[in-house]
């Protein structure tokens, strides 16, 4: 009889021991597939959430006075649009920033206001790094108010405005944010280098860094170095803020999962050798008999690794299905995340894996049992039978 004939017979009159056995292996990889399904889905939703802040790297021409931009929040000297080709068209993997936004600020008086024009342009990615857009793309021949100019001046949607001799729809009115947007008229950033007599020209580049996991002390300076490369006629500066929450709440979900699993994951192999002890310790008879026909040690070894194998890949495969479903149901009150549904996704990749690694995660458990059973010798087993 073959071996995996007599796997699969020792199963049938063991059942409990398969049974449990298999139970500690679904349970590793359905936690290890709940969380981990759960936890890239916070990420992602985190990550979208911590865009929502806003853009928190800024790039102005490097002459432009530092102070004033600090003070104001408005370069005092234009560049060259054509710095954001060159910033988008690097390398993505020599690069850590995505997300660029090209725009024009300036200060100019309308309609008895002191308001900031702002121009924006079409948000760009480096080659490979495409994600949804940060920000609204407002068409030409539009604007944006913020609450302060509309409220003040009482102008509503779908009113025509004049802005230094071109016409303009007005198709948003914003609502009230307590910065400088409440005095903003936001348009198109070709339309707003016509008003101001700057063709080609931007004021400001704004980026989303990529340095939450950068194993570097100082992340600002490896992104300044990056964009020095492409860019000596820039200076960047970056809203610590928001790049510290975005960094601390991701850096806090890989750290909870990197705390959790090591101890499934001990827990669960040591029941798997326990079972499988008790296994061997069982069929000591059985075993003996077998070397008296001839059976040798390799022969042996393989039907109890042979055994785990089984119980990892029944395990993982049930597993999988079970951490999936946990996922889905838990994840979206663990994590607060809306619209679960639409967020948290199965990984049919990690059915794979799950896979390969429990069937050897099984065996390794299994090893040093099996290797017991082989050591058994035959006549002392039959002796005391």
């Amino acid at each position: 009889m073959n071996t995996l004939a007599l796997i699969l017979k020792e199963i049938r009159h063991r059942k409990a021991n398969f049974i449990l056995a298999s139970l500690a292996v679904v349970a590793a990889v359905a936690l290890y597939i709940a969380f981990f399904t759960a936890a890239k889905a916070s990420e992602r939703e985190t990550a979208r959430l911590m865009l929502s802040m806003g853009y928190n790297i800024h790039i102005i021409a490097k002459d432009a006075d530092p102070n004033v931009f600090l003070m104001t929040g408005l370069a005092d000297t234009t560049m060259p649009q054509e710095y954001l080709n060159k910033l988008n068209q690097a390398d993505k993997k020599t690069v850590s920033y995505n997300h660029l936004l090209p725009s024009l600020r300036k200060k100019i008086s309308w309609q008895g206001l002191e308001v900031i024009l702002t121009g924006l342009g079409e948000e760009l990615w480096p080659p490979g790094r495409k994600k949804p857009p940060m920000t609204f793309k407002i068409k030409p021949g539009d604007v944006y108010l913020g609450y302060g100019i509309w409220n003040a001046l009482n102008i509503e949607p779908g009113r025509s405005i004049d802005i230094n001799g071109t016409s303009f729809t007005v198709r948003r009115c914003l609502a009230e944010s307590g910065q400088q947007d409440d005095i903003r008229i936001q348009c198109d950033l070709a339309d707003a280098q016509k008003i101001l007599g700057l063709p080609g020209r931007i004021t400001e580049i704004k980026a989303v860094d990529c340095l939450c996991f950068a194993k570097t002390k100082d992340p600002l300076a490896l992104l300044r170095k990056e964009i020095a490369e492409l860019l000596p006629e820039v200076r960047v500066f970056q809203t610590a803020a928001i790049a510290k929450a975005r960094a601390d709440q991701r850096k806090m979900i890989r750290n909870l999962f990197a705390a959790i699993m090591p101890l499934t994951i001990v827990a669960s192999g040591i029941w798997i050798a326990v079972l499988a002890a008790t296994n061997v310790r069982d069929r000591q008879q059985e075993i003996g008999i077998m070397r008296a026909l001839g059976c040798g040690s390799t022969r042996i070894a393989a039907l109890f690794l042979g055994k785990a194998v089984l119980i990892g890949l029944c395990g993982a495969a049930v597993g999988f299905l079970a951490g999936s479903a946990l996922a889905l149901y838990f994840g979206p009150a663990v994590f607060h995340m809306p619209a679960a549904v639409n967020v948290i996704k199965p990984e049919p990749i990690l059915l794979i894996v799950s896979l390969l690694f429990a069937s050897v995660f099984a065996a390794v458990a299994t090893f040093i049992p099996a290797m017991i059973a082989v050591t058994y010798d035959p006549a002392v087993t039959l002796r005391e039978e």
